[in-house]
């Protein structure tokens, strides 16, 4: 196990003028559990190749425990990696594609058969072991590709998005599957993912890339709370946030001639954003149009306009539904950005929740 360390990073392709990975910061404590998140294209994979060495550094240096690895070819990294499509050997068995790399290190065969034992029982693959991966389904053959992971025994574990190819309900079993086995061997993880759930579930931090860049690095709830720009509320939370025009008037923020909630005033305008449930139905408030409501059976979402403007509500109480709706906000959970740059504003919000006058 070790720390990894991500100085100033950067990749620029031959050819382009536009770094596909720009002056990344990042240090990873010693068995912390990271999530790159963002959406396609925003560099997250070609930052993982980079720290286990299918791609070059361009700028920047990447440490693992103690060493600079920017030049060491990705065996000498001390890293295992489990890939989208598990990258298994067809004409193996479980048990061999598992001690592959060991074998290839000329580690002793008792030590092998000991550590595929072992995280065989760990991934309950003990009845599948003689089997080619032809026969096993897509769980267990991702179960396969960590086993094989787990046996090196490495300073760290790089995931590039292992669960794409699974369907929605043994996503979410996989999911806690590499968590609690994360937990018990206590080994440093940099994980990738374009699914925002995947990431709030798994992360210790999140580190969510937009461009290339890093808009913000946070604890799922913190980054969640308290998003650092548009492109962060957006992106995380499901469903989105709701990112409005509005302005302050008379210590008011206004969105389409009605009064949200009392805050500190600001020159010029602003985007408000609101987080689904944190807004009521109630029977006075500020008008919404109903465009249509998707019922989840625990709750539901309503969707619909305040003025021309998209927002989504969470309801929790069945609440009377009509064609309009007044919905009440609590000001103290109201998020402020400044609208030139999408980046948050630190503006004080009172205690009371104020209806539309």
């Amino acid at each position: 196990m070790a720390h990894l360390s991500l100085k100033n990073v950067g990749k620029t392709y031959g050819g382009s003028n536009q770094a596909a990975v720009a002056g990344v910061d990042i240090e990873i404590a010693d068995g912390e559990f990271i999530v790159l998140v963002g959406p396609s294209g925003c560099g997250k994979s070609t930052l993982l190749r980079m720290v286990a060495g299918l791609e070059t550094v361009t700028d920047g240096e990447i440490r693992i425990g103690d060493r600079v690895v920017n030049q060491l070819d990705p065996a000498e990294r001390d890293i295992a990696m489990v890939f989208q499509n598990y990258a298994l050997y067809p004409h193996m068995s479980v048990r061999d594609n598992m001690a592959y790399g060991l074998k290839n290190r000329k580690t002793p065969k008792a030590e092998i058969e000991a550590r595929v034992a072992e995280a065989a029982r760990m991934l309950e693959l003990g009845p599948y072991l003689d089997r080619k991966p032809r026969a096993l389904s897509g769980g267990q053959r991702q179960r396969v590709a960590m086993g094989r992971a787990i046996v090196r025994q490495p300073a760290a574990f790089l995931f590039d998005e292992p669960l794409s190819n699974l369907d929605a309900k043994l996503r979410v079993t996989m999911r806690m599957e590499i968590r609690r086995l994360q937990k018990r061997l206590g080994t440093t993880s940099l994980y990738v993912t374009h699914d925002q759930l995947e990431a709030m579930t798994l992360a210790d931090r999140l580190v969510v890339l937009n461009g290339g860049r890093v808009e913000q690095i946070g604890a799922p709830l913190e980054v969640y709370r308290k998003p650092a720009s548009t492109f962060v509320a957006a992106f995380i939370g499901s469903p989105a946030m709701s990112l409005l025009d509005a302005r302050f008037e008379n210590g008011q923020v206004m969105v389409d001639g009605h009064a949200l909630a009392p805050v500190g005033n600001a020159p010029g305008p602003v985007t408000l954003g609101l987080r689904a449930e944190d807004l009521r139905i109630t029977s006075t408030g500020v008008p919404m149009r109903v465009d249509y409501v998707e019922e989840l059976g625990a709750h539901r979402i309503v969707h619909g306009a305040i003025g021309d403007q998209p927002v989504a509500v969470v309801d929790n109480g069945g609440a009377a539904l009509a064609e309009t709706v007044h919905v009440l906000v609590d000001p103290a959970k109201l998020h402020l950005f400044e609208t030139s740059t999408g980046r948050r504003m630190d503006t004080r919000i009172q205690a009371e929740a104020v209806p539309a006058q």
